[in-house]
């Protein structure tokens, strides 16, 4: 009998709508390929046009709604229509923190048949996976505005805590171990940030010494930034808190091709009875929305992530080996990737190519 999987699908704003759409076909042909895994796919119209009905981004039970499914496959928020922090703060952050998401994996691989605007990068090879600590740090809502006119002021306060430090260093560690990789590099700033970020460093040097096999080390965010491009194959495992890993996931996605083939997800390692929140690391681009021009692979390799959560490494291997062919074959992809094929064209790239395995 087959394994059947509930799948809550936001395809959100802008291109968001036009890239899960692919994923969608990806999802549909494995299913038909493999005939062991059905998915009930459930649509929800939660986003930017939806708060401008309604005066929210998700209705006010939408963490509820969503308790029900197993994973959640988002396309992608953002309107010029509605502030910036309006989407993020209404969608995004409340069901990462809502469901305690604390674990966001990024991968940046250079596939076979991409350029990188990295020197040599072709040859040496990039291949790092940034994670972020998605639960607290500096996108928690704490503090306020005050006062007025010339006295007005804003406070931002960012929060680490020992829990929250700890299990996303201890995850990206035991990912490291299970992956096979040498490395783990803590991302911080403590020569500026003297509490919080020196904390972080403390904890960071206490999860390391359970992991002796693994070669650990601390380096300043800007530094890193630098390095990052300089010499990336010096980059294993990125471990990171939410507004450096956000910033460093960008940066490693430009390095292999842009964010058009950058996926992500968020889930809690502890506790798999909550749903991920599978969603590609760009925006929603609506400079080109409607265009049916964006580059769909991160959204369909955020669909194979997707599956590897669920347990189904077939089905994810599947499409991660359709999406690495269509890239190495250099013939159906999208301007941002040097090609002119549309978003549609390059899906039906991928469907073929599946069915061909």
């Amino acid at each position: 009998m087959a394994e059947s999987y509930r799948i809550a699908v936001i395809p959100g704003d802008g291109i968001g709508k036009e890239v899960v759409s692919i994923g969608i076909d990806c999802l549909k042909t494995i299913q038909e390929l493999l005939g062991s895994i059905m998915f009930e796919l459930v649509y929800f119209p939660w986003g930017s046009e939806f708060f401008l009905k309604h005066g929210k981004m998700m209705p006010d039970d939408g963490l509820k709604t969503l308790a029900e499914f197993q994973a959640i496959y988002l396309g992608a928020v953002g309107d010029p229509r509605v502030p910036d922090h309006v989407t993020l703060h209404g969608l995004l952050i409340p069901i990462k923190m809502g469901f305690d998401l604390y674990a966001g994996l990024r991968p940046a691989y250079l596939f076979t048949g991409v350029e990188s605007p990295v020197v040599h990068a072709s040859e040496q090879g990039i291949d790092i996976v940034v994670i972020r600590e998605n639960s607290e740090g500096e996108y928690c809502p704490i503090g306020g505005r005050h006062g007025r006119m010339e006295h007005h002021l804003a406070v931002q306060t960012a929060l680490f805590t020992k829990t929250g430090c700890e299990r996303i260093i201890t995850y990206a560690s035991e990912y490291a171990r299970a992956k096979k990789r040498k490395k783990v590099t803590s991302i911080t700033k403590s020569n500026a940030q003297i509490y919080g970020m020196v904390f972080w460093d403390e904890v960071f040097k206490e999860v390391a010494s359970r992991f002796p096999e693994i070669l650990t080390e601390s380096k300043l965010v800007d530094a890193s930034c630098h390095d990052v491009v300089r010499k990336p194959e010096a980059f294993d495992v990125i471990v990171a808190s939410n507004l450096f890993a956000d910033i460093l996931s960008d940066l490693t996605a430009a390095i292999v091709g842009g964010l058009g083939l950058a996926p992500g997800g968020s889930f809690n390692p502890r506790d798999r009875a909550l749903p991920g929140l599978f969603d590609p690391v760009h925006g929603s681009a609506p400079d080109i929305a409607g265009k049916w021009i964006a580059n769909p692979l991160g959204a369909v390799l955020t669909a194979s992530m997707m599956l590897e959560q669920l347990g189904e490494t077939e089905a994810a291997e599947l499409i991660y080996k359709a999406v690495s062919r269509n890239l190495g074959e250099k013939k159906v992809r999208t301007r941002d990737l040097g090609g002119q094929s549309g978003t549609k064209a390059v899906g039906k790239d991928l469907v073929r190519i599946l069915k061909s395995f």
